[in-house]
């Protein structure tokens, strides 16, 4: 059975971010998911997502300096300590809030910089920050991000990240699959979750439109496809995690503009 959860970064735009929680139980959404909420004292998170009746599902850690261009600081050299930081932050935010999954973002590879030591130092750091979300009961995600939304993001590809998750080997490291990152680097996105989601290492997927990351019906993305897979290896193998509906409503800054295009999701069999 399909769950979604709402991404509260990028749906309700009209809102004020707490009012958020509310509007996306009305629509339906029995949970949600958040980029950067550490401006917010986890406590009020926690109490307006609890006076919805929403999971909060999903968090990212912190990323560095957003504004001068910081995408993550895991593959960054000279920046350990700070990553170490965000990890610290981000898991206790995390158990705060009541997340079971935090994502790490892996970090821009500079143009002078070797990517096989870029590499070594992130799988380092996620080997290191695995063993602190084992500790904290939050599975650490990695996510391949496209480079046309990311320049130079180091992780593209599923491939890569799967390899990267086996390697390390820890239980609470897993991989986060975004079917509009996946569909605009790797194309078909039916054969994609056939192929990734039976391995056990997915835990929690995203969607969005292609190329626009509008809603999910706007664009070339086989979304009815796409979800009708994941429905059925759920069944399958008893894959639980949700599905981020992280993208850009067409009309998201105007009142009732997210809820109007979540007609996609209200035709689905399955919804929740």
């Amino acid at each position: 059975m399909l769950r979604f959860a709402a991404n509260l970064g990028f749906l309700y735009q009209d809102l004020p971010f707490l009012d958020r929680f509310s509007a996306a139980a009305r629509d339906g959404f029995a949970a949600v998911e958040c980029l950067f909420p550490y401006d917010v004292p986890a406590a009020d998170l926690r109490a307006r997502a609890d006076a919805a009746g929403v999971e909060v599902v999903l968090i990212n850690a912190p990323p560095g300096d957003w504004a001068s261009g910081e995408r993550g600081l895991a593959s960054l050299a000279g920046r350990e300590a700070d990553f170490r930081d965000s990890i610290e932050r981000g898991l206790d935010y995390a158990s705060r809030v009541g997340s079971p999954r935090l994502h790490v973002l892996a970090g821009v590879l500079p143009p002078d910089v070797s990517r096989d030591a870029a590499l070594a130092r992130y799988e380092a750091g996620l080997r290191w920050a695995a063993e602190q979300g084992a500790r904290a009961g939050v599975t650490l995600m990695i996510e391949p991000i496209n480079p046309h939304d990311m320049p130079g993001y180091l992780l593209q590809r599923q491939e890569e990240a799967h390899a990267i998750v086996d390697r390390i080997g820890a239980t609470h490291l897993r991989v986060q699959m975004d079917l509009y990152h996946c569909a605009r680097v790797e194309g078909d996105v039916v054969v994609q979750v056939r192929r990734w989601l039976p391995t056990g290492r997915v835990a929690h997927c995203q969607i969005a439109g292609v190329p626009g990351r509008h809603e999910p019906d706007v664009g070339s993305l086989d979304w009815r496809g796409a979800l009708a897979a994941i429905d059925e290896i759920a069944a399958a193998t008893g894959w639980d995690g949700w599905i981020g509906c992280e993208y850009r409503p067409r009309r998201g800054d105007v009142a009732g503009g997210t809820s109007d295009g979540l007609v996609w999701m209200r035709g689905l069999s399955s919804k929740d």
